[in-house]
């Protein structure tokens, strides 16, 4: 049986992504929110909040028990310097909270993740399973002669 670190993550994202797309309602403001405070615009992915979703449940399956903190943490990135002439060094800037718990909750609703008591989040038997399935399915299909950007 193919596990979620048999197959390529970027594979193993889309794939999920295409299945979460239809199973997680994305909220109105999610359109002109942005992604962290190192952004100047808000995603212009379609699916962006199904990628997002798979991203986290991914991780969360990897990493976890992990802490929105600690995931506001990776999915930063580098902040321009706030001087005008742009001579000053580059600051660490978090990404969104709000978007990251907001998945969270909505990945918790359909069983996918669970809160551990002081652990932040981790992974659920049906969310491990489903993760392993779609592995399976993937790596099935990384044989397709249009999936070789994969191998």
């Amino acid at each position: 049986m193919a596990t979620m670190y048999d197959v390529p993550a970027d594979a193993l994202i889309e794939a999920l992504a295409e299945d979460l797309e239809d199973r997680l309602e994305e909220p109105d403001w999610a359109a002109f929110a942005k992604t962290g405070a190192n952004r100047e615009l808000p995603p212009e992915q379609e699916n962006f909040w199904a990628i997002r979703a798979a991203s986290l449940l991914r991780k969360v399956a990897d990493r976890g028990p992990i802490g929105v903190e600690r995931l506001a943490t990776e999915y930063g990135g580098a902040k321009e310097g706030s001087n005008r002439y742009r001579v000053a060094p580059d600051r660490r800037a978090d990404g969104s909270r709000n978007l990251i718990r907001t998945i969270l909750q909505q990945l918790e609703e359909e069983g996918y993740v669970e809160t551990a008591e002081g652990e932040g989040r981790r992974i659920t038997p049906e969310g491990r399973s489903y993760l392993d399935e779609t592995a399976g399915n993937v790596l099935a299909d990384l044989d397709r002669p249009e999936l070789e950007r994969y191998a």
